[in-house]
């Protein structure tokens, strides 16, 4: 089993995450897809760790925490992934890192174009976004 495998696999199993996994997963990202000038997260005790935050600074990332208690301030973000992990994730038991993105792909495109969500007026979020964009165009 490879590492990537145990990690998804960790995360599936847990819903709490080691400031060890996150500073794994900070920095991959960092070496994959670069340094954004701004991270935002809670302030869960994984992302305020010294570890954590010292690859931050190291990359000259700005951090942003949200407010202490304030489920409001990711609340679209948790609901999110709950999606994600209820409707595709647990029931798709991904073997491979590969096979996670594929899915993961996979599920955004549906999530995004054909998913109707209840918020939304029954829509997807892809036909109030380009309602929006065309609405701000034409005006």
């Amino acid at each position: 089993m490879h590492w990537h495998t145990r990690k998804v696999l960790s995360w599936r199993a847990s819903n709490t995450m080691d400031s060890d996994f996150c500073v794994e997963a900070l920095e991959e990202a960092l070496r994959g897809y670069g340094t954004p000038e701004i991270f935002n997260t809670d302030q869960g005790t994984q992302f305020t760790a010294d570890a954590f935050t010292r690859v931050l600074k190291d990359h000259e990332v700005t951090i942003s925490m949200d407010g202490k208690a304030r489920w409001i301030d990711n609340v679209f973000v948790e609901r999110l992934w709950r999606s994600v992990k209820y409707e595709d994730v647990y029931l798709r038991a991904y073997e491979t890192l590969a096979a996670l993105r594929a899915g993961l792909d996979k599920y955004f495109r549906f999530y995004n174009t054909r998913r109707r969500h209840t918020g939304l007026d029954r829509r997807t979020p892809d036909a109030v976004y380009f309602e929006q964009t065309a609405l701000k165009s034409a005006a």
